[in-house]
């Protein structure tokens, strides 16, 4: 959580954090600022004070909306700084943060550097701003870094936001498990549009796009919807041009973020449309075991890798190969049990080898848990998966309840 940060900037050594960019589908800058229209902006925040905002004056409403102190940088003069220097804007750049740091009476010490900026326009500014604060030392800490510790834990409102859009996203899911139970059915046992085409996998997208759209939330980052064989490949987003059918497999992992690029929601549920072919009921029957074994035996404080181990144990047990078997498998279990969720969709806790003692079901975690199996050479796989918030309790909550259902019964076709 933020009020973690002085304790870890401490641990690591580290005196200021500093944001560049925009205050959305930024998620460094987003976690302090909020999604607001705030299109370029600078944000530091010096080891046991409050973060200072600095931004353009045309924006100085939408940046009090943050309710954090803020600075305009219109007061550094860009453009007289520019016709000093003949026109070398990475100079200019490396000057106005060179003020905006003096500013705040810091002039020596580690200072991480986050944000989402086009690389090339920022990296002369900061090889200038090296040699304008020489005392200062500008550190990348990459993916093991302090923010993303502090955001592996969620507080109140965190949870609050991610769980509406986890009613979103359930609520968009049950529309599209009802649009396709009302489809009609050819003698081929394919779905039909009320023009007599078969529906596609495109079509089913686009009604998602459209239903996530009207609830007001963003869809970044796709949607994996795969039948058949593409069921059996774990991220395959689904060919646009397959036919949807009873009795394949569906894997349908929706996504969804808020508005701006704030919170993410992650979700899983693998159907066959009127009836399922026994291979795809045991699979189904075996991961939905799995899954509920390691649900129950979910522990506060419990290091997260070791239930990827046990998940591998579980399906070796029902003869299945898994990944701690061999690490370039491609059929059975393949993949890690889940990793935390938030301001990206794939964050903190990890579960899988990038993993350090601090990945821990920790109070305020925010995980999935998503068990699959996946055998492409049979044209089938299988995947379930819930948000799942470790509570200050000790109790595992899942933010979004939906049945479990793996067949769907048709409305318009009787097998």
């Amino acid at each position: 959580m933020k009020n973690d940060l002085t304790q870890l900037m401490e641990r690591e050594n580290i005196d200021a954090i500093w944001i560049l960019g925009s205050a959305t589908h930024n998620p460094a800058m987003t976690y302090f600022t909020g999604s607001v229209h705030v299109s370029s902006a600078d944000l530091i925040l010096i080891k046991g004070q409050e973060p200072v905002l600095f931004c353009a004056a045309m924006e100085r409403d939408e940046a009090a909306n943050t309710g954090l102190k803020t600075i305009n940088a219109a007061k550094y003069e860009f453009m007289k700084l520019l016709e000093e220097t003949g026109g070398d804007v990475n100079l200019v750049g490396a000057m106005i943060r060179k003020k905006m740091f003096e500013e705040l009476g810091f002039t020596k010490g580690r200072v991480s550097v986050y944000g989402k900026v086009d690389l090339s326009s920022q990296l002369g500014m900061i090889s200038n701003l090296k040699d304008q604060l020489p005392d200062i030392v500008f550190i990348g800490e990459g993916n093991k870094s302090i923010l993303l510790e502090a955001r592996a834990t969620k507080d109140e409102d965190e949870i609050q936001r991610i769980r509406k859009m986890g009613e979103v996203t359930t609520g968009v899911v049950g529309k599209t498990a009802a649009y396709l139970q009302r489809c009609e059915v050819n003698a081929d046992e394919t779905l039909l549009n009320k023009n007599g085409t078969p529906v596609t996998v495109r079509e089913v997208k686009r009604k998602i796009n459209l239903w996530l759209a009207e609830a007001g939330v963003e869809n970044p980052e796709g949607t994996i919807f795969a039948i058949g064989g593409d069921a059996g490949v774990p991220h395959s987003a689904g060919n646009p041009e397959d036919k949807i059918c009873l009795g394949k497999t569906i894997i349908f992992d929706i996504y969804p973020q808020e508005a701006g690029g704030g919170y993410f929601f992650d979700f899983t549920r693998t159907w066959c449309l009127g009836y399922a072919p026994e291979p795809v009921n045991k699979i189904y029957q075996d991961v939905k075991t799995v899954y509920q074994t390691i649900m129950e035996e979910l522990e506060l404080n419990g290091w997260a890798p070791d239930y990827q181990d046990r998940t591998c144990e579980l399906f070796e047990t029902q003869g299945h190969k898994t990944i701690r078997q061999d690490n370039q498998l491609q059929s059975g279990y393949v993949h890690s049990l889940g990793h935390g969720l938030g301001l990206y969709v794939h964050e903190r806790p990890w579960f899988g080898k990038e993993a350090n003692p601090e990945d821990k079901l920790a109070p305020g975690s925010v995980v999935t848990i998503e068990p699959g199996l996946y055998y492409p050479e049979k044209g089938m796989g299988c995947r379930l998966e819930d948000t799942v918030w470790v509570r200050p309790d000790g109790k595992m909550e899942i933010l979004a309840a939906y049945p479990y259902d793996l067949v769907l019964p048709m409305d318009n076709w009787k097998g």
